[in-house]
């Protein structure tokens, strides 16, 4: 990255074209369940101290609102990519470490590919409900 990338805020426009830029070389698995299968609790995809420090940011947010609505949306779209970039790259950090796995011939065990594919599907399903 250069340096003015890393000097200006990530907005969502960046998340879009940073993913038009380069497209995900792994193979598109079917849809392993039906909606009515989707579990009824969601996988967690951040830890619980990022998700409360996440929540107080945004709440600081709306109160902002009420002085500064401009800057309060700015702020949002930046939290809101921010929340994106992480959750990205965690998918890309378990992709990475399942790839290293498969390219050393390495036994991925079944259950460790479960719960890659319920983390996906989970995240999936709450990405359609929007």
């Amino acid at each position: 990255m250069d340096e003015e990338h890393l000097r200006k805020p990530l907005s969502t426009s960046d998340i879009v074209e940073a993913t038009e830029e380069k497209k995900p070389d792994w193979i598109e698995l079917e849809e392993a369940t039906t909606n009515e299968e989707v579990e009824s609790q969601p996988v967690s995809l951040l830890q619980a101290d990022e998700i409360d420090d996440l929540r107080s940011r945004w709440n600081a947010i709306q109160i902002e609102f009420v002085d500064e609505p401009r800057a309060s949306v700015e702020q949002a779209d930046a939290l809101v990519a921010e929340v994106m970039r992480k959750i990205a790259q965690m998918f890309a950090e378990k992709r990475a470490t399942l790839d290293e796995q498969w390219t050393n011939h390495d036994d991925v065990s079944t259950e460790d590919l479960r719960v890659a594919l319920q983390r996906y599907r989970s995240f999936f399903h709450r990405l359609l409900a929007l």
